[in-house]
């Protein structure tokens, strides 16, 4: 574990790989009618997740955070803006290619909010500005629970699938917003007693996605949804992927270094603009994708930028940390 992690590939990632292995081996323990009501459970997973994101959110931070807009912008520009357009012209160019579900999957990584813990941790490796990486990856987060729908809404309706808009709301309301304002609401009474257990909610938060990831592949399993997927049309989509992950890098870069960022706000711009969050990827399609037996196909894509873009920050934060 040692040696992988210092590739980006930790625990957390083989327990993803387990989770799906053991969907395709008995799919039927966590499918609809399996033994026990996993989806209920991953469903009330989901809203404490959010939660207690909402109650580790100081509303004081976040005021301080506003004054380099610069940075913000470009952050959630790239995240919200450019990774839709480049899966719209990949979509575009390459569309006979692939089936509909991973196309919608491409979608759904692209109008996903930028990851929290992960880009912090680079930034803070590389040497980055630790406070603007705060601010937009929470900030990012909060913006996604408006934009990830919005988006989906867009391309499902124009791909003809659609989704039932005040129902969905109504689902996000209830799970995901009302639960992030009454941790924000309760953060000034209820942070300091629970503050040395912070760290220990990295666990239950990672429990719950690999629940969720579990069920929503049995289903795909159990709908034999994957016989459909080809190892071509596999490694077609990891090496888009790859170069998703390249072309967006890139852009954040050379568009830093035009607005004349300095070092550390380049380095944040990089790393919190470039990524995706797999913990928003997979609660965010337990709300939009509950009722669909694709909904372990449309993961896919989330789940492969999710481990290259560990692998690749990884390495590259490691490179920036021996500079000065």
């Amino acid at each position: 574990m040692n040696t992988l992690s210092r590739f980006g590939i930790d625990g957390f990632i083989l327990m993803i790989v387990i989770m799906i292995a053991l969907a395709g081996w008995h799919p039927e323990w966590g499918d609809q009618n399996g033994p026990l009501p996993l989806k209920k459970i991953a469903s009330y997973g989901v809203s404490l997740i959010f939660f207690f994101y909402g109650l580790k959110l100081s509303p004081e931070k976040l005021k301080e955070g506003l004054k380099n807009y610069h940075l913000h912008w470009i952050i959630q520009a790239s995240t919200f803006l450019l990774f839709p357009a480049l899966a719209w012209v990949a979509w575009w160019i390459f569309s006979p290619d692939m089936g509909d579900n991973l196309w919608l999957g491409i979608f759904f990584l692209a109008a996903l909010p930028s990851t929290v813990s992960s880009s912090v941790v680079m930034v803070s490796i590389a040497n980055g500005n630790i406070a603007g990486a705060i601010f937009n990856a929470s900030i990012s987060s909060l913006i996604g629970v408006i934009m990830t729908p919005l988006w989906m809404g867009l391309v499902m309706q124009t791909s003809g699938e659609g989704i039932d808009a005040i129902a969905v709301t109504k689902d996000l309301m209830i799970r995901i917003i009302i639960p992030v304002i009454a941790g924000i609401l309760l953060h000034p009474y209820l942070i300091m007693p629970i503050r040395p257990f912070l760290n220990k909610l990295k666990m239950f938060d990672q429990s719950i996605i690999l629940l969720i990831v579990y069920t929503a592949f049995c289903e795909s399993f159990s709908g034999n949804l994957f016989q459909q997927l080809s190892w071509i049309n596999l490694s077609w989509l990891s090496l888009g992927m790859l170069i998703m992950l390249g072309v967006v890098g890139t852009i954040i870069y050379y568009m830093s270094s035009w607005l004349g960022f300095n070092q550390a706000d380049k380095i944040s711009a990089f790393f919190c603009g470039s990524q995706k969050s797999l913990v928003h990827g997979t609660v965010m399609s337990n709300v939009l994708f509950k009722s669909s037996a694709a909904a372990g196909i449309i993961l896919l894509p989330t789940m492969l930028y999710h481990t290259f873009q560990l692998i690749a920050s990884s390495i590259i934060a490691q490179q920036l940390s021996r500079k000065k």
